[in-house]
């Protein structure tokens, strides 16, 4: 498991005091070491100081810099962490801006700045030189020779990959961390200088979350701080972290104290990410220079306090405005493929089976709003509730209400004594509730859905989620089958705040009542006799485990293609205040099996649109043999 922490900091300098900037600078390095990071980057020539102006045309500000580079190298030895310091560097009667990178006591390479701003309130080139041409060089100090010196390098500890850029690079069309990306570089340190102006800071924000999602990387952005010169120009200090376009850490900016702040970032999910994406890897090779990997060795990565935020419900947005326009654009993306299949069929009827659960119960709710939509009445939704062997008062009660209040023709087809004839025909004991005893009544349920949808001219809507595929909780041919499924890609977690989300927002009180309670009910097939006090015997989760730690598996293996261990860490994690390590282990076991020995279902799914990242469509985005064992995940 490949995760790394690492630092963003902001050290209290003075303008050309290089004395008191570097004794912050290491104040930084040794809180970062603290909370055990193995990168930090500082900002923009904050050895100096950004703001030295004509300074840094004078020879001492320059011998003082290098000689607090020579002290940083010292101060360096026998710690474990990679150091991107900003600091002049003169090289053949030029001088540049520059990111030192350091690790125990060695200066492994120096980066120039690519591009230097000299428009509006920057003007860079009245002392700085463009690097953008400098590639594979190498520079002497009296205290180390040949040091590389170039836009192309990349330093590289095993699997993790760092490149560097400066300030005005990420603004730029093509930002070199683009290229070194392309090249491998897996981790983006930016050392900044980025002034604040009104609204400034959320571009600059989104400009560090954009550059990290199309490189696929983590970006680690540090701007110089308040102390900087305020002749014409404030600066913030502002500290970010992302990790492939998501932010992981910011500050509080004008802070007047050091700042550090860290995360962990997991190089495992964004190489996976790359392997996946093959326009990342069709650009591979389109870069201008050939990089040079500079190799090194951390003694210890991994991250002795674990802290990275890790979602129980990856598919569900943990804030709530998000929440709500997710399931806003989701309830879209439902309709508006629905609508395409009727249009393009000339159906103007659709048939849903209802039975009081979630799953149902969102499938109508996205026919009435296609319907709505079509401004076609929705007397045209036919709505048919099969009350078998197992069916409670309490989601009959719901079925039937709630088809009522949305005004749609209800039909109940009573299925009990068409499943005892079958029962009767195939000489199968009708006392004996095995598999063949459900799977009768799940079967017959679809054959009179599928026979009304043909004796009416309608399009049989399908109700089985993406949780339920993953498992294969459903019956060959019974509720696996349909005409369109409109709620395929949705995981079960999502699938109860979408139910929500209408009842909160979309319908009138009384139909807002029936939701909630029928999200307050277990969730069961109801395909075995109810108990004594007539209430759902057959819960589901109590059979194939709870759907909150399915979903999370569900996310980790097909999003991330995380191995067993590393979901098992993450799950343990996660719930850890739900659930112990043995009962996450039983379920994940319990996933893993039924996910690979019930493919031949999903290889036979009907159409469906695609809602979110994660899709199981045998035309889209999982193609998997119906015959892979799965005893290499166990």
């Amino acid at each position: 498991m490949n995760f790394i922490r690492v630092a963003a900091a902001c050290p209290v300098t003075n303008v050309a005091h290089i004395n008191f900037n570097l004794e912050n600078i290491k104040d930084c390095i040794n809180k970062a070491l603290e909370q055990d990071s193995k990168l930090i980057v500082f900002p923009e020539l904050c050895i100096t100081s950004y703001t030295c102006g004509d300074l840094f045309s004078q020879q001492q500000l320059i011998e003082k810099s290098n000689y607090a580079i020579r002290r940083l190298c010292l101060f360096s030895k026998n710690k474990d962490i990679l150091i991107a310091v900003g600091a002049p560097l003169v090289y053949n009667h030029c001088l540049y801006n520059c990111a030192y990178i350091i690790y125990n006591g060695k200066i492994l390479g120096i980066v120039p700045k690519s591009y230097v701003p000299n428009y509006s309130e920057f003007y860079e080139k009245r002392w700085f030189t463009e690097g953008i041409n400098i590639t594979n060089k190498n520079v002497n100090f009296s205290f180390q020779e040949n040091v590389p010196f170039g836009i192309n390098l990349i330093f590289s500890s095993g699997t993790f990959k760092f490149g560097f850029e400066i300030c005005e690079d990420l603004w730029t069309v093509i930002p070199p961390s683009s290229y070194l990306s392309l090249a491998g570089a897996n981790i983006i340190g930016n050392l900044s200088a980025s002034n604040e102006l009104v609204s400034k800071t959320k571009y600059r924000k989104s400009l560090v979350e954009n550059q990290s999602a199309r490189g696929i990387s983590s970006y680690v952005y540090s701007s110089a701080g308040v102390f900087e010169s305020s002749t014409d120009l404030v600066f913030s200090g502002h500290l970010l972290i992302s990790e492939n376009g998501i932010t992981l850490g910011e500050n509080d900016r004008f802070q007047r104290e050091n700042q550090v702040i860290t995360s962990v970032i997991d190089i495992d999910k964004l190489n996976n990410e790359r392997l996946k994406n093959l326009s990342f890897s069709s650009n591979a090779n389109l870069f201008p220079f050939e990089v040079k990997e500079i190799s090194f060795s951390f003694s210890d990565v991994s991250p002795k306090i674990f802290d990275r935020f890790v979602d129980k419900h990856p598919f569900v947005p943990s804030n709530e405005h998000e929440r709500e326009e997710r399931c806003k654009e989701i309830f879209n993306i439902q309709a508006s493929g629905l609508a395409k299949r009727l249009n393009h069929t000339g159906i103007e009827k659709a048939v849903v089976g209802i039975s009081g659960g979630l799953d149902s119960t969102l499938a109508l709710l996205v026919m009435v709003k296609t319907f709505d939509l079509l401004n076609l009445p929705r007397k045209n939704i036919i709505t048919i509730t099969m009350p078998g062997f197992g069916t409670t008062d309490r989601t009959y009660n719901n079925a039937v209400d709630l088809c009522k209040e949305l005004d749609t023709e209800f039909r109940e087809i009573n299925i009990v004594d068409a499943c005892l004839q079958h029962f009767k025909d195939i000489n199968h004991p009708a006392e004996q509730h095995d598999v063949t005893y459900e799977n009768v009544q799940a079967r017959e349920r679809t054959q009179i859905l599928m026979d009304i949808a043909n004796k009416e001219g309608g399009l049989l809507v399908g109700t089985g989620d993406l949780s339920e595929l993953a498992l294969g909780w459903a019956t060959y041919n019974g509720d696996h089958m349909s005409m369109y499924s409109v709620n395929c890609s949705i995981p079960k977690t999502l699938v109860r705040y979408l139910v929500n989300y209408v009842a909160d927002k979309e319908v009138s009180n009384k139909v807002s009542k029936i939701l909630l309670d029928i999200l307050d009910t277990p969730v069961s097939p109801e395909l075995l006799p109810k108990d004594n006090s007539g209430e759902i015997s057959q819960k589901t989760e109590d059979i194939v485990g709870p759907y909150e730690l399915h979903d999370f598996f569900l996310y980790y293996f097909i999003r991330q293609g995380a191995t067993p261990k590393k979901i098992l860490f993450l799950a343990k994690y996660a719930f850890k205040d739900t659930y112990d390590d043995e009962t996450v282990e039983k379920w994940f076991d319990k996933f893993v099996k039924r996910f690979f020995t019930q493919q031949f279902k999903r290889s036979a799914l009907p159409d469906g649109p695609k809602v979110g990242t994660i899709s199981l469509s045998p035309r889209g985005d999982w193609r998997m043999p119906s015959d892979a064992s799965y005893k290499a995940w166990i």
